[in-house]
């Protein structure tokens, strides 16, 4: 019978052990989400009807109103257009221009005054079309590059879908007024990303005056200025941090703009659409949000192998290859986030055509802050033991599980945020406080089991049974002692 007792009595000491640890590490648990992540800054407001703020290195998307939704671009399509002449033509070329060049525009629309049968380098085009926003100038460049303005147009949707766009179609290169002829805010900011990322494009669209050379109808040559008035410093929208960009008007698109901006931070590419003369404080609203609260960190070879990323070990014949991220390998973050805080998920490439291995993603607190291809070159100082080939699998198996968990393990350390590491440190030193009293008491149970004799635990069992003193041989005050004593 006292065995019986006894062994029920350790099970339920187990059950209520085991409750309170699970307790513990729950409660644990449960407060590093709710304090890992800072919020994710939003106060800002743009009146225009469509916006987008996209750090220019990592092409995280900051700030976004509509950013999906279909709108005319105007002249801003004269971004696409340079970057596809500067990557298919010679900056020497000479181009004519044509009739359908000079007349295949809207009266009253940006002109430089070039004239049929006019003879001007690409380069001159260029200058034309991005400070001037002359529209022949547009014309002139897709017939040159691509044989006709339509054919041209094939090109510009090509790129676009290239670069991941899927809300554009493009129907001209100069961006006038045509029902086919849309883009988005996000898609908007994935070309001007890509264009501004070429240096040429960049240095002629940056800078605030040209001098043309003489055409027929100004025989003396002209000095074209900068439409977009953030560049320019006699004007009262000069913004000092602003690089380049593109301005845009139509009667259907309303006020467009494309601005790039840097500091010693972060690099940022704002696109409004839509907008009714609000497009240089709308922009002006979105840098300032953007420099005072985001930052860009570059990611190095060091910081995708071990800090960034737990899977990039997955990658088949691992060992085999450099590991290293692309020029551009960045993300973004809030001032105040705390860089351990980040996710990574690796997505390996289906196309074997595809100079990188794989694609890492990473997310703050669910926000997309950038993705990076990882590229790679054959490790010359790898030798494959052809004789141990099936050993080495094996073994190198078992040692990538054993290294994936230990990093995981690792991982959730380290994505525990500092500001908890005294809740933790207070955590864990109250369990072994419970620990300690849990055994002090299981001992004082011990101890007062061990004052009865054999004898007295039968007749204690007895009288809990519901035995009387009298059944059991003892007299009333024998047995109220036995019953105190235990």
């Amino acid at each position: 019978m006292h065995n019986i007792v006894m062994n029920a009595k350790i099970k339920n000491f187990k059950k209520i052990t085991l409750t309170i640890i699970l307790t513990i590490i729950t409660i644990l648990s449960l407060p590093m989400q709710s304090f890992a992540y800072v919020d994710w800054p939003v106060d800002t407001n743009v009146l225009s009807e469509g916006a987008i703020l996209m750090d220019a290195d990592s092409g995280a998307v900051l700030y976004g109103k509509n950013i999906h939704e279909h709108y005319y671009p105007a002249s801003i399509t004269k971004i696409l257009t340079a970057l596809l002449v500067v990557e298919n033509c010679n900056l020497d070329d000479m181009v004519t221009f044509s009739k359908n060049a000079v007349f295949n525009v809207e009266p009253g629309s940006s002109s430089a005054g070039i004239d049929v049968g006019d003879t001007l380098t690409v380069r001159d085009c260029l200058y034309a079309m991005l400070l001037q926003s002359a529209n022949e100038a547009a014309n002139a460049l897709a017939e040159h590059t691509a044989g006709s303005i339509e054919a041209f147009a094939n090109m510009m949707n090509e790129k676009a879908a290239s670069l991941g766009c899927t809300d554009s179609h493009f129907a001209n290169p100069s961006g006038l007024n045509d029902p086919e002829h849309y883009t988005s805010a996000y898609d908007y900011a994935l070309i001007s990303r890509a264009a501004f990322q070429n240096p040429t494009v960049t240095e002629i669209d940056s800078a605030t005056y040209y001098n043309l050379p003489p055409t027929s109808r100004v025989p003396t040559g002209q000095t074209l200025y900068n439409h977009h008035s953030m560049l320019r410093k006699t004007s009262g929208n000069f913004y000092q941090n602003a690089i380049c960009g593109k301005t845009g008007y139509t009667s259907l698109a309303g006020n467009t703009l494309v601005t790039y901006a840097r500091n010693d931070s972060i690099g940022l590419i704002t696109v409004v659409l839509n907008g009714n003369k609000t497009h240089y404080t709308d922009t002006q609203e979105l840098l300032n949000f953007g420099f005072a609260n985001f930052k860009n960190i570059k990611l190095s070879s060091s910081d995708i192998n071990t800090n960034f990323s737990s899977n990039i070990s997955l990658i088949p014949d691992f060992n085999e290859y450099i590991i290293e991220p692309d020029d551009n390998a960045s993300i973004s973050l809030p001032n105040d986030a705390d860089i351990n805080d980040i996710k990574s998920t690796v997505k390996f490439e289906e196309n074997s055509g595809s100079s990188a291995l794989c694609k890492i993603d990473y997310t703050y607190n669910d926000y997309p802050i950038g993705s990076v291809d990882i590229v790679s070159k054959r490790n010359e100082n790898y030798v494959a033991d052809e004789n141990n080939v099936e050993e080495t699998a094996a073994a190198d198996n078992n040692k990538n599980s054993f290294q994936n968990t230990t990093k995981n393990f690792t991982n959730i350390i380290l994505n525990i945020p500092k500001i908890n590491y005294i809740i933790v440190g207070a955590c864990v030193g109250g369990f072994v406080l419970l620990l300690l009293i849990i055994f002090l008491i299981k001992k004082l149970l011990a101890n007062r089991k061990s004052d009865l004799s054999e004898r007295e635990l039968r007749i204690y069992n007895l009288l809990k049974s519901g035995w009387s003193a009298k059944d059991c041989g003892i007299s009333e005050e024998e047995a109220k002692h036995i019953i105190e004593k235990h």
